[in-house]
């Protein structure tokens, strides 16, 4: 499922356990990514899920882990 493939990429990009990362997490306040994190993350979910490019703008709106699993879910539908 999506969501079990974007918590593999944040543990692994973050370091973090399992347990740290659900649909609520915020990537910056609760796991402390930077911006340079951010973007690692958004380059492998890109390259998982084989999207393109995920916009700036897009980007930038991405706060929560649930936000990027809706974005990936419906990317996904629309292709």
């Amino acid at each position: 499922m999506t969501f079990e493939k974007i918590r593999e990429i944040i543990m692994e990009q973050l370091n973090v356990e399992e347990s740290a990362v659900t649909m609520d997490t915020h990537l910056m306040k609760d796991l402390e990514a930077d911006s340079l994190d951010a973007a690692e993350i958004i380059m492998s979910i890109e390259e998982a899920f084989g999207i393109d490019n995920i916009p700036d703008e897009d980007a930038e709106k991405f706060q929560l882990v649930g936000d990027l699993v809706r974005y990936v879910e419906e990317d996904c539908q629309q292709a």
